[in-house]
């Protein structure tokens, strides 16, 4: 493990000296995340279906009765987001002086420990439903949001992070009943040695003889804005949220170094994702017909989505008991004297693409000396 360990070294040190030569500042590799807001029609039918299945079992007033009787008892294709990362984006100071003792050294390294994300839709997707309605604010015809999914290739174009979250059709009683909905699961690729860890403006690789275990915190937010019969404005309201916690060491990974999951497939007990959502109300939209009587109706449904990503890691007592090598192996790594760090700039676009029937949201951050007018036509941006 240990020779392991030094031929990387090695190589991480050779790939700095060739930045060094070119005048380069060390920094972190480019990041690329796509997060799909996954839609499906067939799943308003489905909803359908239930509501009509329950009508058939007997009035609406006589369900109510039945769970009030049961409680007395005591029972209780789609969207993407990409974020690019062009620079550095460090939590805590990794310039190592001679002066600094171990303990130093360990605030340090536990500093580099987390790495967190941000990323979503820019301005309110408006089709959280097919079609409005002329029934109410929470009717769920035509619902056709299914799911949230999130990729990131490496510049070679391989997957080293990949999860797919479907809504549980298993439970869409539950938007019958309580106009909530639960996400499971599917497809889970994870690459700790490719992920944001260590979160430091040097370029240490990831080792699980370094690190220990790696974890994983997914969080994902819906939230809505509407306005009902009476004028009354919702802003920014949390409809819900969805987290998945997946932990991860060497153990797991395959010969390629990356662990999988696939739902039905991978032994073991399924990996539940967390929380629960309401579906979004429609927003009152009053009109008249052609004979100019006016008519109640509500909207398609307007939500946004952000999704929040937390990578973390430990140190283990190897790693420690080399504190004093680590040191110097970082002081050799320190950027040429005299550089500094630029200001950021984020640069962010939506658009509408009509073949994949899919919004396309586009965060740049980088440094505001890389984002170049040229750079920002050729991704298709508009700055702010």
């Amino acid at each position: 493990m240990e020779k392991e360990h030094t031929t990387h070294s090695t190589l991480a040190l050779l790939a700095l000296a060739a930045m060094l030569l070119a005048g380069a500042m060390p920094s972190r590799a480019q990041v690329k995340y796509e997060t799909f807001i996954y839609t499906n029609d067939a799943i308003g039918a489905e909803i359908q279906e239930l509501s009509a299945e329950r009508a058939a079992r007997g009035s609406y007033a006589g369900e109510l009765l039945h769970a009030a009787t049961d409680a007395g008892k005591g029972i209780a294709a789609g969207y993407v987001t990409s974020v690019i990362d062009l620079g550095v984006n460090a939590i805590a100071s990794l310039i190592t002086r001679p002066s600094r003792l171990k303990k130093e050294w360990e605030e340090t390294v536990m500093a580099e420990s987390t790495f967190e994300t941000k990323f979503g839709t820019v301005s309110e997707i408006n089709d959280f439903y097919s079609a409005p309605s002329t029934e109410g604010p929470m009717d769920p015809k035509g619902m056709r949001f299914n799911g949230i999914g999130c990729l990131r290739r490496s510049e070679t174009g391989d997957t080293v992070f990949y999860v797919s979250c479907h809504v549980d059709r298993s439970k869409l009683n539950r938007i019958v009943d309580h106009s909530k909905f639960e996400l499971v699961l599917d497809t889970l690729v994870l690459c700790p040695t490719h992920s944001n860890l260590p979160n430091s403006a040097l370029p240490l690789p990831f080792y699980f003889s370094e690190r220990g275990s790696y974890n994983l915190e997914l969080t994902m937010k819906l939230t809505s804005s509407w306005i009902n019969e009476l004028t009354l404005l919702q802003k920014d309201k949390e409809l819900g949220r969805f987290t998945l916690t997946v932990p991860v060491d060497s153990a797991q990974l395959g010969r390629d170094g990356k662990y999988r999951y696939v739902r039905g497939l991978t032994q073991g007990a399924p990996i539940a994702v967390e929380g629960e959502s309401f579906i979004v109300p429609r927003s009152f939209m009053g009109y008249r017909d052609a004979n100019d009587r006016y008519h109640n109706s509500w909207g398609t449904g307007e939500y946004k989505i952000t999704v929040s990503l937390k990578e973390t890691c430990d140190v283990t007592d190897d790693y420690r008991e080399r504190w004093r090598a680590d040191r110097k192996r970082r002081k050799r790594m320190e950027p040429k004297e005299g550089w500094t760090d630029s200001a950021w700039k984020v640069i962010e676009s939506q658009r509408w693409d009509e073949i994949a029937r899919q919004w396309v949201i586009t965060t740049l951050s980088a440094p505001a000396d890389i984002i170049t007018g040229d750079l920002i036509n050729k991704m298709g941006l508009a700055e702010e």
